[in-house]
């Protein structure tokens, strides 16, 4: 991910600011809906990922949204429910969802800040890369599920394979 390189520390910047300039320098499409919400579409190795920015300055929290560019069928939702659970064992930061009205697989986050510890642009830079490397690590576990039929279990083990050796 490239970096913004000129910009004040300020605390009295608007996170989604500091989105809209990473956003900039990767060259990423991007729509300001609001002073406070930002939306910008990325390229994933599986799939291309809508993000979603959300500022509440009220509670000094950022929120982040990362969507799949895949919807989970009416008659396939069951099977991902535990699929989700199993994912979100996995992670550190953020966690796996689905979206009900839309039927999309959402990584989501929120970041908490003070008037002493601003978000920075390198912690967004970070939440980003996360989503990011977070979505295109479980997408195969979900199209394993939703297309190929396979249980939870066998979907992760499947989507996590490390290969060993070369070609």
């Amino acid at each position: 991910m490239s970096k913004v390189s000129v910009l004040d520390a300020d605390a009295t910047i608007n996170p989604i600011d500091l989105v809209e300039d990473v956003a900039g320098a990767n060259v990423w499409a991007s729509d300001r809906q609001s002073a406070d919400e930002l939306a910008i579409q990325i390229t994933g190795q599986w799939c291309d990922m809508q993000m979603w920015f959300a500022w509440r300055p009220e509670s000094h929290s950022l929120f982040i949204t990362c969507a799949l560019d895949m919807r989970v069928p009416e008659g396939s939702r069951e099977g991902i429910y535990p699929l989700l659970a199993k994912i979100n064992e996995r992670l550190w930061i953020g966690h796996f969802e689905l979206w009900s009205e839309e039927g999309w697989p959402t990584f989501r986050h929120t970041l908490m800040s003070t008037q002493e510890s601003p978000i920075s642009l390198r912690v967004v830079e970070d939440v980003i890369d996360a989503a990011r490397t977070e979505c295109d690590r479980f997408y195969p576990a979900f199209q394993f599920v939703i297309w190929g039929g396979r249980d939870p279990d066998e979907a992760i083990d499947a989507a996590l394979i490390e290969p060993v050796g070369r070609a």
